[in-house]
């Protein structure tokens, strides 16, 4: 309610008019507010406060300072340099917390370029009407069943909240969007995505292929447009539209037609994630390896086509 009340209200009465005006990389013709993340963020703190679950505090001081300066670099366009130390402090500050003293620091080391890297592939991937927030509700839902599947109703609730913030968004980001959730959201949460990955792993809630699984139709397109990129030695972070879901759009899918897709791979992946949790590790390994080759042969496809559209 939190969340569907400041949204509303940053559409329609905010004096604060952070657009997002479309330029090269943009798949909008017009310019949209790109606040959103203002209004999800507030929504799950409040939300959590009223828990009896105790988040370690490099999540609560991670999210708030990623915001603050997303929310800055939202407005003004901060260096890339600034965005990614800040990036890597937050890492780095919850692995060490963490997982240091626990599992050495070469996981901890692990750990912090994992998360530097979900939290800027979420903002990568956020670049279609309904696409990020779909992936939120969708993700984080499958982290709260996971937990509640197993017993741990608290954590359960927590990533509830980030769901039931995320379907209060969606429904004025759905397309047509009126509001994107900008920097300001996408780069939080991706670090939860992350954070909260490894915090089930951490209380024994699930594997680490688990989360990997779950978000992997982000981080498949993003990495793998990552590497493309870099072995045609472009600039990797110039903006573009080269990811697949931006030219899914752009060849004439749409932005409703890809998020439609997008949730199907997305409720696929997440089913058959919650699916595995109880099966043998030789199952585990197969349904991973399945979806593994399942992205390569939508890639390719996508490819196929892609190159005929432009060389017709």
């Amino acid at each position: 309610m939190v969340t569907l009340g400041l949204v509303w209200w940053l559409i329609k009465g905010s004096k604060l008019k952070v657009l997002d005006r479309p330029n090269f990389r943009s798949l909008h013709a017009t310019p949209v507010t790109r606040t959103g993340g203002l209004g999800m963020l507030p929504g799950i703190l409040i939300s959590w406060a009223f828990l009896p679950a105790a988040l370690p505090l490099p999540i609560w001081v991670g999210v708030s300072l990623l915001a603050a300066v997303s929310f800055v670099d939202d407005i003004l366009t901060l260096p890339v340099l600034w965005r990614l130390l800040t990036h890597s402090a937050v890492a780095a500050w919850f692995a060490a917390v963490l997982l240091a003293d626990a599992h050495g620091w070469l996981i901890a080391t692990v750990a912090t370029v994992a998360i530097v890297w979900t939290i800027n592939l979420y903002n990568f991937m956020d670049g279609s009407d309904g696409l990020a927030g779909g992936m939120t509700l969708i993700g984080f839902g499958c982290y709260g069943l996971a937990a509640w599947l197993v017993g741990n109703e608290t954590f359960a609730i927590l990533n509830f909240c980030i769901v039931a913030a995320a379907a209060a968004f969606l429904l004025f980001n759905f397309h047509p969007a009126r509001i994107f959730m900008g920097d300001v959201g996408a780069i939080p949460l991706g670090f939860l995505a992350a954070a909260f990955g490894i915090l089930g792993w951490i209380n024994g809630l699930w594997l680490l292929w688990l989360p990997l699984l779950i978000f992997s139709p982000f981080v498949a397109d993003a990495s793998v447009t990552l590497v493309k990129r870099c072995l045609s030695k472009e600039k990797v972070w110039q903006p573009h539209r080269e990811h697949y879901y931006q030219r899914l759009v752009l060849s004439g899918f749409g932005h409703y037609n890809t998020a439609l897709l997008g949730y199907v791979l997305m409720l696929a992946v997440g089913a058959s994630a919650l699916w595995a949790v109880g099966q043998d590790e030789s199952i585990q390994l197969g349904i991973g390896t399945a979806w593994c080759g399942i992205y390569l042969a939508m890639m390719l496809a996508f490819d196929l086509h892609w190159g005929r559209r432009n060389s017709g």
